[in-house]
């Protein structure tokens, strides 16, 4: 046990300091480093509990700080939230980026390949943004569901680019855009809960699929009329 926790210890000091061959960097990239290392400590703690119940002293401990360390990268713990819930909502962002970097001719299930591959890859960070998004953090709440908003923004902006929609109603491009991160959420929290499941996965993607068709073929049919 002593062993595991020495090389625990040297891992985490090397990652704050430098590389194994001793180059220390400039105190700036240290400190993003240890601003790192408490975001991910977090993060990982975070896998089988809430945020409200994480205390500072068991992320500092798990990088292998003092406490008082802490305050010079983050002012509560509510901020540490803060940022993470913005990391989270970037690799939701490199997501749809994705999406639509890489065009099918079955956009929709394509799409939903890229979630089930994206949510297997970053499953802490979804995880975190399905359970705080009502958590009991405030501070958290209301970032995590500023950032939904200007994702809903930046879809409906995407949205007014196709053929046959330039035309609609802003109002209606936002609420056809809240819909889709509304479904796009709703197979996220599906996707965490079944697991590497492979019948269960295999039911989800299926349920996933018909639901983005549903809200495609709605579209098609609607008529927006500019207010």
């Amino acid at each position: 046990m002593r062993k595991v926790d020495e090389k625990k210890s040297a891992s985490t000091l090397t990652f704050m300091t430098g590389d194994a061959s001793g180059s220390l960097g400039t105190r700036q990239e240290r400190k993003l480093r240890t601003r790192q290392a408490l975001l991910d400590a977090a993060l990982r703690l975070l896998a089988d509990g809430s945020l409200a119940s994480l205390s500072l002293r068991e992320v500092t401990r798990e990088v292998g700080i003092v406490p008082t360390a802490f305050y010079r990268h983050f002012a509560s713990m509510d901020e540490l939230g803060v940022a993470l819930a913005e990391e989270s909502m970037r690799t939701l962002r490199a997501m749809l980026r994705d999406a639509r970097r890489k065009p099918t001719d079955d956009a929709i299930s394509g799409s939903v390949a890229i979630l089930v591959d994206q949510v297997r890859k970053h499953e802490s960070h979804f995880q975190f943004l399905v359970r705080e998004r009502y958590g009991g953090v405030a501070d958290v709440r209301r970032a995590i569901a500023t950032e939904l908003r200007l994702l809903g923004s930046e879809l409906a902006t995407d949205l007014a680019r196709f053929p046959g929609m330039a035309e609609w109603d802003p109002d209606d491009l936002r609420m056809a855009a809240d819909l889709m991160v509304a479904g796009m959420l709703s197979i996220v929290m599906a996707l965490l809960e079944v697991g590497p499941h492979p019948q269960g996965l295999a039911e989800v993607v299926d349920v996933a699929e018909r639901q983005l068709r549903l809200i495609a073929i709605g579209m098609v049919h609607w008529h927006s009329t500019p207010r």
